[in-house]
């Protein structure tokens, strides 16, 4: 299940053709939920790329810097060692 919540955002159906109305300070959050699919792979020069899929086919990709990926990595590992998700 994939949820998308854009705040203040507005659209303009003028034929046939969607349009962006109204300023440009918008934020979003999106969630997938039920996830059946991960992938990483390398992303242009210095970047990861996490895809997430579900089994309807919705899918959301991060793409991180080293650093951020590292840090992901571990995070993982100490949830692993401390933490009882992986129990």
């Amino acid at each position: 299940m994939l949820t998308l919540d854009i705040d203040d955002f507005m659209l303009e159906l003028k034929d046939g053709a969607f349009k962006h109305v109204g300023p440009s300070n918008k934020r979003a959050t999106v969630k997938l939920y039920d996830v059946e699919g991960v992938d990483a792979r390398e992303y242009g020069d210095k970047r990861v790329k996490l895809t997430f899929e579900d089994e309807q086919g919705s899918e959301v990709e991060v793409a991180l810097f080293p650093e951020q990926a590292s840090a992901l990595r571990e995070g993982l590992e100490l949830l692993e060692s401390e933490g009882e998700a992986f129990e």
